[in-house]
């Protein structure tokens, strides 16, 4: 009879312990990101990107972005990108965390033998990526997808405040206010060769997404030098985007590079 009791107690001390487990696997495993809301700030912000849900784990990794630019080496094996850049309409749209501006088709860059079609570019403000611990007051990325490999190549330009930026004229008072709030013109045209600076100078490393899902699939070109936009147009994105950076991640073991132009 002893040993009978010692037995049950033995499988119930099993289920207890499977029971257990269960639980705390259910409670570690992270939900789906359908529904899921990110921000830049508080309990969903960047901090936590990682643990709110299951595709966004990877804002947790290694190769992230963005990063400070500092002690970068220069490369001499390093060319200039190819641009191939064509007049596309205005397709604006406010995502509800920056605007972004869709590209008709036929813009694109040659970066080591791969071909990227150009397909938007947005803003933040301040910008993301700092240069020796300092920021600017706004930056935009022109995001090119590789449709071979899915790989994308962004180039990062920086804003100084200065005189008032031509590219962005044309639109400043355009931009949609409210989240999925949109804006076409089909006569308003533009080329994002405009908006590059004449010393197509650059620094390149291998990052991420600066947003959920944070996928480390990125090539970045951050133009070393920094083109003017007006006090007011740089206020007038603000208005709308709020502070919509992501904080600096840490380089690691990565190499940030500089080709000199």
């Amino acid at each position: 009879m002893k040993n009978v009791f010692q037995l049950s107690f033995l499988l119930l001390g099993g289920a207890f312990l499977t029971l257990t487990s269960c639980k705390d696997d259910k409670q570690t495993t992270l939900p789906s990101c359908d529904g899921v809301h990110w921000e830049y700030s508080g309990e969903d912000g960047p901090e936590h990107w990682k643990d709110l849900c299951i595709d966004y784990t990877e804002c947790g990794g290694a190769a992230q972005s963005p990063i400070d630019i500092a002690g970068a080496m220069d490369d001499n094996s390093l060319a200039a990108i190819g641009e191939h850049f064509v007049a596309s309409a205005t397709h604006a749209v406010n995502n509800g965390h920056t605007v972004q501006f869709n590209c008709d088709a036929g813009s694109e860059i040659t970066l080591g033998g791969q071909t990227y079609k150009l397909l938007q570019y947005h803003f933040h403000t301040h910008s993301e990526h700092t240069v020796g611990g300092v920021s600017y007051p706004m930056e935009v990325h022109f995001v090119h997808k590789n449709e071979s490999t899915g790989k994308l190549a962004v180039i990062g330009v920086f804003f100084k405040e200065g005189a008032e930026n031509n590219f962005l004229k044309p639109f400043i008072e355009h931009l949609p206010a409210t989240k999925d709030a949109t804006f076409d013109d089909a006569n308003l045209t533009f080329n994002v060769s405009d908006c590059l600076p004449s010393n197509r100078s650059y620094y390149t490393y291998g990052g991420s997404l600066t947003t959920p899902p944070c996928s480390e699939i990125v090539t970045w070109l951050v133009m070393e030098h920094p083109v003017e936009a007006s006090h007011e147009q740089i206020e007038a994105f603000h208005d709308v985007e709020h502070d919509n950076a992501r904080p600096v991640q840490a380089l690691g073991s990565r190499s940030l590079k500089h080709a000199s132009l």
